[in-house]
């Protein structure tokens, strides 16, 4: 991945919300069991996973191509937010954690201080990150359709 990235692009797993440690973890393994056994990728497509409760999960991590955004993946970061958000907002939680990812990655070098902040349904005709999580995201610092 060209660093800094330029880009982070924001998604939902469409997959259930998870709010605990436990809950987390087995959803993480259902998230990597997918994308490696139904995908063919070598592990989790994301850089980073964000759980309900706001506990931020390492993917892919920082600076490594993730498999997030076809034609997006060399300078962007994907990041995740564990659940399906097209009808049910994203907890607060969550949401303070991702702003406090994306400034962390500012902060270490790993995302241009001028990044973008996109949807998936930016760059993809998807509807992901679901239309609450987007209507959230839009106020975020940086964001750009």
């Amino acid at each position: 991945m060209s660093q800094p990235a330029g880009r982070a692009i924001i998604h939902h797993t469409a997959l259930s919300q998870c709010h605990s440690p436990d809950s987390c973890a087995q959803e993480l393994r259902d998230i990597q069991s997918l994308h490696m056994r139904h995908r063919g990728f070598d592990d989790i497509g994301y850089n980073f996973l964000i759980g309900g409760d706001g506990s931020v999960y390492e993917g892919r991590g920082w600076g490594i191509v993730g498999a997030h955004a076809k034609m997006h993946n060399n300078n962007s970061l994907g990041i995740a937010l564990m659940g399906h958000f097209s009808h049910q907002p994203p907890t607060p939680a969550a949401l303070s954690s991702a702003q406090q990812l994306l400034e962390c990655g500012v902060a270490l070098g790993h995302l241009h201080p001028d990044y973008t902040l996109s949807g998936h349904r930016d760059v993809r005709n998807t509807e992901c990150p679901g239309d609450q999580l987007y209507s959230a995201m839009r106020q975020f610092a940086h964001f750009q359709q």
